[in-house]
Parts: structure tokens; sequence; C-alpha cells
């Protein structure tokens, strides 16, 4: 090893010894006859210091500048109390340089990578290598690291095979675009990359592994979002002859362990349940912050023939109305009341109506509107107190139930009540099978088309086939859906009967699952699974808004690498050995090069 010890690892208790440390220049102080480096590695920070008595390793060091890698060789010194660094945990000592060569000179960086101060994201992401130099990239690393070896260590415990599926498999979209591979040797063919590992982890339970883990590397090409990247990794836990409570008991013990061992927090080891119906009558999402209060409220029976045209208009229609109530300690001045749509404007909603309530009376466009009857209804339906003020969202149901949540979360940040130190876990479960697809007038999949429905509800496959249940649960982590699976359809007429009334028909089902549907009728178990997201999972342990802050090399919205210029042409020689012609313009001729999240995917 060209050190003896880390820049994080000396203490007082090394006084004296002789040691070797490598680094980066983190600092430079020049006082005379005396220089100071602050050297840098992954483990932490080391001052050495040259003194006359050593000019070679003197004049050495006297050239060197900021992020330049050194090697030292010198004797540990504790340090006068006057002059101890007490926010560092080498602070304690420095190390009296007697040899000193650079190992590597850095030219000036384009990027911060010490300090609060952050360069600008395009900056960021294009030299990511010197970002990770920044202490809080590397602790997220070194986080999803350790979050790893906590996955590796519960799985194996409970009987787990881990088992590494396939990454070119062919095309079975579920839901998103799949991101494809043309194939050399099967010209017009193509490869698909997994969005999950989902009909291969099933069969293995049809090949008897009974308890199947994996951490997966996935690919979607789907727009993305703070919460989205094209390619992520996620936990695959897939059981054999288990029930819902079975799965859930797995997955929620190891996430109150990642939760207890990363954030430090312990938290409840039986987590609640919501059917999803509740969660989104009471929060407008399926996936609720429950650090905080502000439950929704339909209003629609106290309003409907209400004299405000806004909420009766909403009500005759068949929409809903639907209210938030805020105490005295949560006022509202009348610029932020007005403020207030531009946090549901996203999901189509038209505005936001609120009501002061008032000693000598309810203030507001809708107040005057209100009868003394409604106004009593109101005030017990909503909780009111004197001094508060209602918010209405009025409108189609499909609009205004999400807009709520959304208003609900807006509140939320804008009065400080979500608790960065709290973890609140919670199971949503009873999702419904199917969703309706108002375009193309037909059902679609709520969950995956391998969802099985709760067996209560199997009859109604044929006669009201929207009102079926779904074996669905996810698991939400402050306001962030963490981990999310179902109970398998393990029967071949159960599965082709899904496919059916998702316009599956067929041919079409055995061109596109025909594998996965043989396997099925040579004696499946019942089975079912989950698979957690890791890098949203680990953003939320660690408090970060964007699951980019917690990957070593992430794209950019427009699905960019702008490290290394992905995606990017290809030499022609390769598209005619792949039978590929190209019926798009080259970069060269658009003015746009590849990766420079100019273009979108």
């Amino acid at each position: 090893m060209l050190r003896t010890h880390t820049c994080g690892e000396l203490r007082a208790a090394n006084d004296g010894e002789r040691v070797t440390l490598c680094g980066w220049v983190q600092n430079r102080r020049d006082h005379g006859g005396l220089l100071f480096l602050d050297l840098r590695d992954r483990y932490g920070v080391t001052q050495v210091v040259t003194e006359p008595e050593f000019p070679e390793a003197g004049a050495a060091a006297d050239r060197v500048r900021l992020e330049w890698v050194v090697r030292g060789t010198g004797v540990v010194r504790t340090r006068p109390d006057a002059n101890r660094n007490k926010d560092r945990s080498t602070g304690q000592i420095e190390v009296v340089l007697e040899e000193f060569e650079v190992l590597s000179a850095s030219a000036p960086l384009p990027v911060a990578v010490t300090g609060e101060e952050r360069s600008s994201e395009e900056l960021g992401l294009r030299y990511r290598y010197l970002e990770m130099r920044r202490p809080e990239v590397r602790n997220a690393l070194e986080t999803r690291a350790r979050m790893n070896q906590i996955i590796r260590e519960h799985m194996i415990a409970q009987a787990f095979v881990e088992v590494e599926t396939p990454i070119l498999l062919r095309s079975t979209p579920e839901g998103a675009r799949d991101y494809l591979v043309p194939s050399r040797v099967h010209p017009g063919s193509f490869y698909a990359l997994p969005q999950s590992p989902q009909i291969l982890k099933q069969i293995l339970m049809v090949g008897g592994m009974d308890r199947y883990w994996q951490i997966a590397r996935c690919f979607r090409d789907e727009d993305l979002r703070a919460d989205r990247q094209p390619e992520f990794t996620q936990l695959d836990i897939e059981m054999s002859f288990v029930e819902q409570d079975d799965v859930l008991e797995v997955v929620e013990s190891l996430v109150v362990r990642l939760v207890r061992e990363i954030a430090g927090v312990e938290i409840p080891s039986s987590v609640r349940r919501m059917p999803y119906a509740e969660a989104v009558a009471r929060y407008g999402t399926d996936k609720p912050d429950l650090r905080f209060g502000l439950p929704v409220v339909d209003v629609t029976e106290i309003l409907q023939d209400c004299a405000f045209g806004v909420f009766s208009g909403a009500a005759k229609a068949g929409g809903r109305i639907r209210a938030i109530a805020l105490g005295p300690e949560h006022p509202l001045s009348r610029k932020k009341l007005d403020a207030l749509p531009a946090a549901v404007a996203d999901r189509g909603a038209r505005g936001v109506a609120w009501v002061r309530i008032k000693a000598e009376g309810w203030s507001g466009a809708a107040a005057k509107h209100l009868t003394d009857a409604e106004q009593s209804g109101l005030t017990e339906a909503l909780g009111l107190q004197e001094g508060g003020i209602a918010l209405f969202l009025a409108g189609p149901s499909e609009v205004v139930v999400p807009a709520s949540g959304d208003l609900r979360v807006h509140l939320g940040k804008l009065f400080e009540l979500r608790d960065p130190a709290r973890y609140e876990l919670l199971w949503v479960v009873d999702f419904p099978l199917f969703a309706w697809n108002e375009d193309e007038q037909r059902l679609d999949a709520a969950h995956h088309p391998f969802t099985a429905p709760l067996p209560e509800d199997v009859p109604l496959l044929d006669s009201a086939p929207k009102s079926v249940r779904a074996l669905a649960y996810d698991l939400v982590l402050n306001g962030e859906e963490v981990a999310g699976g179902s109970i398998r359809i393990h029967q071949h007429d159960v599965q082709s009967r899904v496919f059916e009334l998702l316009g599956i028909g067929a041919d079409e089902a055995q061109q596109r699952f025909g594998f996965f549907l043989e396997a099925l009728r040579y004696g499946a178990p019942p089975h079912g699974g989950c698979a957690s997201g890791l890098d949203r999972l680990a953003a939320s342990l660690l408090g970060l808004e964007q699951i980019r802050d917690v990957i070593a090399f992430p794209k950019t919205t427009s699905a960019a690498d702008l490290m290394s210029g992905a995606p990017s042409t290809v030499d022609p020689a390769q598209l005619v050995e792949l039978s590929l012609q190209l019926d798009v313009a080259s970069p060269a001729e658009t003015g746009n090069e590849p990766g420079d999240g100019i273009r979108s995917a």
C-alpha cells in the first residue's frame, strides 16, 4: 500500500508514530516558514505541516495546489489545545512532513467540491466524478452500499435464494416503453432490456425455487421526473405458497430494519394497513404522507344544492366537492390564498375556493352563497374553528381527487408540517385490479396483468370487472412509494380471462406471453412477491428530494448522460452489421449533439 493510514484515522493515541498518508489537497495555508495542507480522502481530512528542518519536503509541498493528489510521510504530533479543530475527527493531531511527493497534478476544477456552494446541475452531471468528492455525494453512495449489505444479510437469513435473471429478453411490454437491442445474428429481431424481472421470477416459482430475491437492474423508456431514471435498481422478491400477509411481513421487517440501521430511527415493526379507497378518500392519493394531518373531506352532499354555482355545477355534472380545513394555527394571507391554484394547476383543477371563519361571519367569494344549514354542515364535517379557513376544490372526480392530494402536500410544505426526523410507514392494500382507459374505451391493468384478484371478487370478473379489487399492495414511506407488489395469478384459466378483459386476445397473448402461459400449465404454486426501488428508498432514508442524488452516474430528465455524451451516434459499419438503416436526421444536420441535454429522449 502507498499509505499506512487513511486521512480519517489518526488520533491523539497515534502521537509520535511515523505514518504515510495519501489524498487530495483540500486546503493550503502558507504561514511563511510553515505550510499547512489539509489532505482529504474518502475517510476524512488530516492536517499536515512542513517545518524548516525538512527543507526537501517543504520545497516539494510548496508547489502543490488545490486538488492535487499527493503522498506525505511524517510523524504524528498532538496539537496544542488552542489549535485543535473541534469540527474534525482528526482535529487533535497533525503530521509533520519529512518526505513529500506529488502523485498527480490537477487542473483548476470546473465545479466546486467543498463548501456549501454547489455548481449548476448541468456542470454537476458533466463532471460527476468531481462531484463525488463532495461528502454528501460520497455519503449517499456509501449508504447505498450499506443498504445492499443489510438486504443481503436479511434475505439470506430468511432462506431466500439469490438468482440472476437475464438482461436480454423478448419484449413483453408492461406499461412503459421497452429499450430495444437489435440482434446481429438474428437480423430484424430485437431483444428488450427488462422493465422488471416480473415474468421470470414467476417462472422461477414454477421451477420450485420457492424463495427468490435479486438486486436487479431495470430499464424503462419513459418520461422522467425527479423520482425516475431510465435505468434503476430494485430489490426483487418472489415467494411460493404464501398469502398476502406473508409477503408484507417479509418486506416490512426489512424496511423497518433499514430505517433503524440507515436513518437511526426506531419505528414499529407492525406497519399500519389502509385500503386504497380510504387512502384516496382521506388524502387524495394512494401514497399519503402520514407525518401530518389535514385530511381531505368530501362535502358534495352538503353543498350539492348550494347557490354558489361552482359547487352546485360540479355536483350536478357528477363531480365532487372536496375540502380541507385549516385551524387558526395555520393562517393564510390573501396573497398566499391567491397562490394556491398554482399548486393544483398541473392536475387541471380550475382553482381553489375558500372561506374564512370569523366571529362576525364567514368571508370569501363562496361565503355569501352558503345557507346557515350549509355552514352548520361544513362546520360539523370539517371541524371548523373560529379564525380558521376552509379550502374547496370542485369539479370532475378524476381531477379534484388527485388535486386535493396535491393541495394537502403543498400545505404540509408551506406550514413545515413534515418532520424530516420522523418516518411513517403505511401499507396501501386492496387496489383496483383494472383502470378504465377513457381515450381507448377499454380496461387497463392497474398494477400489471399478472396480479390476482381478491378471491371474493373473482365472480365480478364477468359481471362488474371495474369493481374487482386486487391482491396488490404498496409500501409508502413519508409520502413516497418505496415498494409494491401483489399475489400473482397462478391458474392458467384465470390468467387467460384477465388477458381477455384487457383486450389481449388468445393469439396476441400467445405471441407476447406464450412461454409464460405454457409454464402455468405445468403446476404453478400460489405465489406472490414485491419489488422495492432502491434508488427511491435510499433517497427517502437520506431525506433527499431527487433519486439522482443517490445514483453514481445519473442521467438528465431527457435521459442524457452529460458526462459520457450518451446516447451517441455509432459507426455506420455497426448499423450495417445489425441490418439497420436510420430514417432520422443526423446530429450534424440538426445541430444537436447526442447527450447534450437539449433533445428529449
